[in-house]
């Protein structure tokens, strides 16, 4: 039922109105756009391929449809995935790929959801929002948005609308609640190489094509809704997955499987003008998208110019743009784990470059730890039970890995080191590195350091002025992080220069190339090289950047004496106190403390339960330091 929302609807005009009303111009029709989004699932749809799963609405749509082949969410996880979607620009361009890190958003940027209503669009979410930053509700700026919101709440049957629908059902926590008596049948469940195949996994899988059922369902009824109230035809309808499943190593890593999602766009015939070139019903499209394009293509679609600041490419409408070589991907820190990696695809070969080759790809997430599948896995590596493949994941990283997803779908062959592959490695590797310089990516930059020099304003509009040295920090970053691999004196010598300099990331960056050089060479190296190293390292333990101290003192407590590893500790837990420091850089120092707890000596017994946990805090971050603070606490030295 329409509402009335200070429109008058004519249901009645008079033979003058109707004449004068043939001789204008008439007012060009408007699709009405409907998103329909699920989480925590990949293409595990029948209408991809997928013969255990039981998808028929969805099915259903797509053989009247366009589905993308290759469509990436950007971010392996939700609110970082948002953020992406709902401004049309990479999260790390506008600092929150991190976990709910609640940044500030610039004065000028625009967000779809306005764009929409500026543009004369009733909007409506239902209801997740979850945007990565403060005031992110507000700023969306939703005519509705929560549990009812509907489309059918428009003032009147002429308002276009745009409406979200997103289903909670296929979510992560949905895989591990209980009671829950299984329909699909967990003998023929698709297990991965990575996972152990044993009943605990197996019923995991088996539970979320179960969720993915009652997703369709829900899915299902959205478009009788449509149906029911005469839309289907006037109305675009994208369907899609918000990043991949929600079973470990999929949700949170941007691989393609955690990044890789389903995406159906329906176009009714009466808009075929603003369908993608290649829409065909039933078709399979092979051009690359990913959530930033998402917002442009759907404004484009509408007859909307996208907002100058979006970043995405519209794939269809007045506006469309040149398909793309690559599409990228991002991790930073998820929950009270910190890690940095970027990733890129064109289809076929997927491209990922670590930022902490020295930390396994799972470490201890409270949350993430509840799902069955997570716990057993660690607990068959503790016990030596795991093929090399299946292990992997529990053990320190490549500096990069490349995979061919045609030969290797679940990605566990790195083919970094194979002859054939180098152009391929170079192109990629050249690709992502181009790409974060392009975007102005933030996360090359740590957390609570990106904030400090932010200050008062938007990370984003900091990163914009001339004060943020982009090429000279990525740069560094991607020298400082080869040290994992290859290290000699003029290595060294390039990673102390660094630690000179006035800018705190460029410092940082040599702290952690020393670091690195250190965790992965420190006993081969000549012993006059590692003093200087950690002579180097203990005067940073004075730095004014609590994040440079940081990365200082983590390798120092690798390879410095007993004196330098003393005072490396007492400074992690100075920085570890959200008393004495920010909750980002608490987390970065905890982190560390965590990873050597056995170098702490007697300054572990500083972490106890009088440590403060419950203090105000940024979203969720105090509860992300508790968690750490409670893992280290009950956690014996290894």
């Amino acid at each position: 039922m329409l509402r009335s929302f200070g429109l008058v609807t004519l249901y009645c005009l008079s033979p003058l109105f109707v004449v004068a009303a043939e001789v204008s111009d008439p007012k060009p029709v408007r699709p009405n756009i409907l998103w329909i989004t699920s989480e925590d699932n990949g293409p595990d749809l029948g209408c991809y391929g997928d013969t255990y799963a039981d998808t028929p609405h969805l099915d259903a749509l797509a053989a009247k449809s366009l589905r993308y082949r290759t469509a990436w969410s950007n971010a392996p996880v939700c609110a970082p995935a948002r953020t992406t979607l709902v401004s049309g620009m990479y999260a790390t361009s506008l600092g929150g790929h991190h976990m709910r890190s609640g940044v500030k958003l610039p004065d000028d940027l625009t967000l779809y959801p306005k764009a929409f209503r500026d543009a004369g669009y009733f909007c409506t979410n239902r209801s997740k929002t979850d945007y990565n930053f403060a005031d992110g509700d507000k700023l969306a700026g939703w005519h509705e948005n929560g549990r009812k919101a509907h489309f059918r709440d428009r003032p009147s049957a002429d308002v276009p609308f745009f409406s979200v629908f997103n289903y909670t059902i296929s979510h992560e926590s949905q895989i591990r609640n209980k009671p829950h008596t299984l329909v699909h049948d967990p003998a023929k469940a698709p297990v991965p190489a990575y996972h152990p195949d044993v009943p605990e996994v197996r019923r995991d899988w088996a539970q979320y094509y179960d969720r993915l059922t009652q997703m369709d369902d829900l899915v299902g009824q959205v478009l009788s809704d449509l149906e029911e109230d005469g839309l289907t035809d006037s109305t675009i309808v994208f369907y899609y997955g918000d990043h991949g499943s929600g079973m470990p190593r999929s949700k949170r890593w941007p691989f393609n499987s955690g990044l890789h999602v389903p995406l159906i766009v329906h176009v009714p015939s009466q808009f075929k003008d603003v369908a993608p070139a290649d829409y065909m019903p039933g078709g399979l499209s092979d051009r690359l998208v990913s959530f930033v394009d998402f917002a442009p293509t759907a404004l484009s679609m509408a007859g909307i110019k996208p907002p100058s600041t979006m970043q995405g490419v519209p794939f269809a409408g007045a506006h469309t743009g040149p398909a793309k070589d690559f599409i990228f991907g991002f991790r930073g820190r998820m929950d009270e784990r910190l890690d940095r990696v970027r990733s890129c695809t064109d289809g076929r070969f997927v491209y990922l470059r670590h930022f902490y080759p020295d930390r396994p790809y799972l470490k201890y997430i409270s949350y993430m730890f509840q799902t069955p599948t997570t716990r057993i896995w660690k607990e068959m590596f503790d016990a030596g039970k795991l093929n090399e493949i299946q292990a992997k994941v529990w053990q320190p990283k490549p500096l990069e890995e490349l995979f061919d997803l045609q030969s290797d779908p679940d990605e566990v062959h790195n083919l970094v080191n194979d002859p054939a592959m180098q152009q391929q490695l170079e192109t990629m590797r050249s690709a992502v590195k181009q790409w974060m310089i392009d975007i102005r990516d933030l996360g090359v930059l740590p957390e609570g350091q990106m904030h400090d020099l932010a200050e008062d304003q938007a990370p984003r509009t900091m990163a914009l002025s001339t004060e943020y040295p982009i090429t000279e920090l990525i740069d560094a970053a991607w020298a400082s992080t080869a040290s994992w691999q290859s290290v000699d004196a003029e290595v060294l010598a390039d990673n102390t220069a660094l630690t000179q300099n006035d800018h705190p990331g460029l410092r940082y960056w040599g702290a952690r190339g020393l670091t690195l050089s250190l965790m992965s060479h420190g006993s081969v190296l000549d012993a006059d090289l590692v003093s200087q190293a950690c002579e180097t390292l203990t005067a940073l333990l004075d730095d004014p950047s609590g994040n440079v101290v940081v990365a200082a003192a983590e390798g120092l407590l690798v390879a410095g004496d007993a004196t330098q590893r003393e005072a490396a500790a007492m400074r992690l837990v100075q920085q570890a106190d959200v008393t004495q420091s920010s909750h980002p850089i608490a987390i970065a120092a905890l982190n560390v403390i965590d990873a050597q707890r056995d170098k702490m000596g007697t300054q572990l017994d500083r972490i106890n339960q009088d440590f403060p946990r419950k203090h105000k805090a940024p979203p969720r971050m105090g509860k992300y330091v508790g968690n750490l603070l409670e893992r280290i606490q009950s956690q014996s030295v290894n």
